[in-house]
């Protein structure tokens, strides 16, 4: 029977037994009183009839149904434990009256009574409750069977459960939806359904306006944003809207919102409609809020970087120049040096030999160079005063800005330059606030007694801009710009959350154990060292050197590599995903944002993703795919593919790959490796990155697992640092392993992040190509170890440490307990580091974290090799990337950064599809080949990679109802007569 609510694969999972020998000893181990009741039925098969009804009462709670066998490895488990022979259940499972008496016979047994007509109302007022929070159909019924069994119910059909769960949900969207009509009045409401008709001032709906924010830097999208902004504070909503909700279903509101069309929502009733609008209104006002302040943040940023630009431009353009006046210095110099030599007059021999008018005559261009390389950046950028004046203005009027007592000079310069905007004054006073980091521009704003306003207002845009980065400024009603404080757990809860993980919530105690163990790890390294023990480490004029690993793929497994491929199926990239589909049933994943159910028509989701991935785009996509057309596609992109639904699919391909018996000849699952690859963009899309070339782009960072299974990836930009984004995939992984051992290249890597990878449990094994440069560090002196002390830098500052060890505990927490996002936390600790302690204090952990991992790489050749091996699978992903990710040269197009995650996570998904599916046939060429050619060696298979796609073909036309949905017979392998791989 089709299910109404839950999945194949949940219905297995919430109502499936289990046949594995941990779960039929965890659900299905007979107590004493168990075997007692069993034992006074006569023979075997009604000892064994009547544990199998006790044991389904039990679990999953669904008794015994007519027509349905039990599993066999049930039935062998009850009676070894019954100690009779297994028989067959089939002349029981006939006998009614027997099967009825027995049942009701389990159902005093367990205490249960069954569910029946009366309970219909509590169970539907669960449904409700459950509801409140979610519209996942299957937390819902979770949470229905648990309280029916608290209640010691029998649970009901599946299909009564999906019924009410169903009714439930339905009732909870009402009932939230009045509670926030009814919030409004008449006037808000009247001001809502406005926005579903069409304004002339806007040229469209002003939903449709609202929506359409831009996202290309450039003061005009800052106009734009402070524009809706000041439209949605004129709605005037209650600041209070949505008290009382969940917060997930003011969400769902508001995610509703933001996908239907104009057209949809004026079919919506009236309670539903205006409830969705308010919703989405909220929650825009909020991420406006965020878009402008971040633009600020890019803006600002521009006034610097395009200035330094500016000068590098400048330096360059004119070095040929700089040349020749340096040489005409020189020559005065050996002018005026020689005729010293000589007792003669310097200057008479400078006019001779230089000449003192062509000296005199280049006064003005050696000011001028000189000038441009000692600028200050403050100076420079109070160059584009005039640029900045276009976008700050309006920004400071806009925003209320928050702080603690130590902001107070800055919320006195704001509040200065706001009057001086509002009244036009040009003249700034003498006693200016001064809030500045930086202690020298002070004297830079001052010149001749004056205050110079282009500096002073280019200062106070700076500062402001590094303190809302910080959180040590805020503002209200803002997601991304809170107080740093609103982002971290109470510290009683982070204690215990710490300790119930196994840390060291002690200080003291914490760090004696790490002086005694990094002591401990010096005196080794250093002895080893001093006897030149360690292979291929030395150190030279006090620089360590460390010998480069040679390739550790050995030709042989590149040959065997070769041949299994030449032998693997070929295949379209359609049929590929409908037959990993049918071994994982990853498309249950994508459920509609509304009424949770799947797609009608799989092809439609299949066909988005696809164009996702390969970047050809919906439209093209409906003209290259045969039955399935562009609404289809848009309909999908907008219900369907989601971040949680992409997670949810994902995980199932990657947990189902780690399930094959082929994947584990790559290594531990567990040892994972991330990496950035770069793409291009649009300019609006993306920034420009020199080390990538001119043209601008954004970065993929991506995570593999040991055994290549891609399980994260998300957007950063092209200029982003890594580092701050390790922890985001290895917390927000989908699939059911957990990271042990993480490997990164050397962009991945800061002291901050070894600190975060200890506190949650984790080991950090970056590969350190400028590890000579990085310092070693001890408690104390370095005396001790004389061999390193060359290398080891300033000591361990432990009073840091120990007087914000509460806010590291809090913080540790707060990412542990997936309530912070790493990435979002490491960039504010960095932004204004000078003001905080904690990014001190985290720092000095790491510090002795990324110590302790140095002196393990010194001395471990294995983990260097390891370390090389882990990502060189990374950079394999790449490449079937790049060959996935064709259409367009590869160039991303889209301007959101919503969009631009869409896309770089169908990408994901089909470059794990695409793993999988060829780990399969891989274990299929190579047992062909274990028989047919003498390449075959088991020990090179760990050196082969599921990562090619010569066999796939990616292009052409997308055929989506070629019948390999229902293919149920695996495919044979390409072997030819000719076979040009053996040569």
């Amino acid at each position: 029977m089709a299910r109404r609510l839950l999945s194949s694969r949940a219905y297995a999972d919430l109502f499936g037994v289990p046949t594995d020998s941990e779960a039929l000893i965890r659900h299905y181990l007979l107590s004493g009183d168990d075997i007692d009741l069993i034992r006074t039925r006569r023979r075997a098969e009604n000892h064994l009839g009547f544990a199998v009804h006790i044991c389904l009462l039990r679990y999953p709670g669904l008794g015994w149904s007519e027509g349905i066998m039990p599993p066999d490895e049930l039935i062998a488990w009850l009676a070894e434990q019954l100690q009779i022979d297994a028989c067959s259940l089939g002349e029981y499972a006939v006998r009614r009256n027997t099967r009825h008496e027995h049942h009701a016979l389990a159902m005093r047994h367990l205490g249960l009574s069954p569910f029946g007509s009366e309970h219909v109302q509590q169970a539907e007022d669960i449904a409700t409750r459950a509801a409140f929070a979610t519209d996942h159909g299957v937390k819902i019924v979770e949470t229905l069977i648990a309280d029916l069994r608290k209640h010691r119910l029998a649970l009901p059909s599946v299909d009564t459960l999906e019924r009410l769960a169903l009714k439930g949900r339905a009732r909870a969207r009402r009932e939230a939806a009045a509670a926030l009509f009814d919030a409004l009045s008449l006037e808000q409401r009247d001001h809502l359904q406005a926005l579903l008709v069409n304004d002339p001032s806007v040229g469209q709906t002003r939903l449709t306006w609202l929506r359409g924010f831009p996202h290309s830097t450039s003061p005009a999208s800052m106009a734009a944003l402070l524009d809706r902004l000041k439209y949605l504070r004129s709605l005037n909503l209650p600041p209070d809207l949505g008290q009382g909700l969940h917060p997930d279903r003011l969400l769902k509101f508001a995610r509703e919102g933001a996908v239907a069309p104009v057209s949809l929502l004026n079919d919506f009733g009236e309670r539903r409609r205006i409830a969705t609008l308010a919703a989405q209104m909220a929650d825009l006002s909020v991420t406006i809020t965020d878009a402008t302040i971040a633009m600020f943040e890019r803006l600002t940023g521009q006034l610097f970087s395009r200035s330094r630009n500016h000068q590098e431009e400048v330096w360059r353009m004119g070095k040929t120049r700089v040349g020749k006046l340096m040489q005409l210095f020189g020559a005065s110099i050996d002018a005026m040096a020689r005729a010293q030599d000589l007792g003669q007059d310097p200057f008479a021999a400078l006019d001779a030999d230089v000449g003192w008018d062509t000296l005199l005559g280049k006064r003005d261009e050696i000011a001028s160079f000189g000038e441009l390389a000692t600028s200050d950046p403050l100076s420079l950028a109070a160059e584009r005063y005039a640029y900045m004046r276009k976008f700050a203005p309006a920004f400071l009027e806009a925003f209320q800005f928050n702080a603690t007592d130590a902001g107070d000079d800055l919320k006195d310069a704001i509040a200065l330059l706001r009057d001086q905007n509002r009244t036009g004054k040009r003249k700034l006073p003498d006693d200016l606030p001064m809030p500045f980091a930086a202690k020298h521009w002070p004297s830079l704003i001052v010149q001749g007694g004056q205050p110079q306003r282009r500096v002073y207002e280019t200062a106070i845009v700076s500062t402001l801009r590094d303190r809302l980065r910080a959180g040590d400024v805020w503002v209200d009603g803002s997601r991304e710009y809170r107080r740093f404080d609103s982002y971290l757990m109470p510290r009683d809860t982070a204690e215990t959350v710490m300790r119930d993980a196994g840390f060291e919530t002690d200080p003291d105690a914490w760090l004696a154990d790490r002086r005694s163990m990094l002591a401990k790890r010096l005196d080794q390294v250093d002895r080893a060292l001093k006897r030149n023990a360690l292979i291929g480490v030395r150190i030279e004029r006090g620089r360590l050197k460390i010998t480069p690993h040679d390739a550790v793929t050995p030709p042989a497994a590149v040959r065997l590599e070769r041949a299994i491929d030449a032998v693997m199926p070929r295949i379209r990239i359609t049929e590929l995903l409908w037959e990993v589909n049918a071994q994982t049933g990853f498309l249950d994943a994508f459920t509609d944002l509304r009424s949770g159910k799947q797609h009608d028509e799989p092809a439609a989701v299949l066909a988005t993703i696809l164009a996702g991935a390969t970047n050809l785009g919906l439209e093209r996509m409906a003209h290259a795919s045969s039955r399935v057309s562009h609404a289809q596609l848009t309909w999908a992109q907008t219900w369907y593919l989601r971040p949680e639904t992409f997670a949810d699919a994902l995980g199932r391909i990657v947990d189902a790959h780690h399930g094959l018996p082929f994947a584990r000849h790559w290594g531990a699952a567990e040892h994972s490796s991330s990496d950035g690859q770069f793409f291009s963009a649009n300019r609006g899309s993306g920034l420009i990155n020199a080390k990538y070339g001119p043209d601008p782009g954004l970065k993929i960072y991506s995570f593999l697992s040991g055994q290549y299974g891609s399980f994260h990836s998300s957007v950063i930009g092209a200029t982003a640092g890594e580092a701050p984004f390790v922890l985001d995939g290895l917390l927000g992984n989908p699939a059911s392993f957990d990271p042990l051992v993480h490997y990164t290249d050397t962009g991945g890597v800061s002291d901050h992040v070894f600190a975060l990878f200890h506190l949650l449990g984790m080991t950090f094994a970056p590969r350190l190509r400028d590890f000579p440069d990085r310092r070693l560090a001890c408690f104390g002196g370095a005396k001790a170890w004389p061999t390193l002390s060359p290398l080891i830098g300033k000591p361990i500052n432990e009073e840091v440490t120990r007087q914000h060890w509460g806010d590291v505990m809090r913080l540790a927490a707060s990412i542990r307990d997936k309530s912070l996002k790493p990435s979002e936390i490491l960039r504010k600790l960095g932004a204004y580091r000078q003001q905080n302690r904690l990014y001190l204090a985290l720092g000095e952990i790491g510090r002795i974290e990324r110590t302790l991992f140095m002196l393990d790489w010194i001395e471990n050749a294995d983990l260097r090799m390891e370390c090389h091996a882990g990502l060189n699978k990374g950079e394999a992903r790449h490449s079937l990337a790049r060959a996935v990710f064709a259409h367009s040269q590869g160039r991303i197009h889209d301007r959101s950064d919503a969009a631009q995650q869409k896309r770089a996570m169908a990408l994901n998904l089909v470059i794990a599809a695409i793993t999988f599916w060829n780990t399969i046939y891989m274990d299929k060429a190579a047992s062909h080949l274990a028989q047919a050619s003498p390449l075959y060696d088991a020990k090179l298979l760990p050196h082969t990679s599921p990562l090619g796609w010569e066999h796939v073909i990616l292009s052409g036309d997308f055929d989506w109802h070629s019948g390999t949905a229902d293919r149920k017979i695996a495919r044979p392998l390409n072997i030819r007569p000719a076979r040009d791989w053996e040569t």
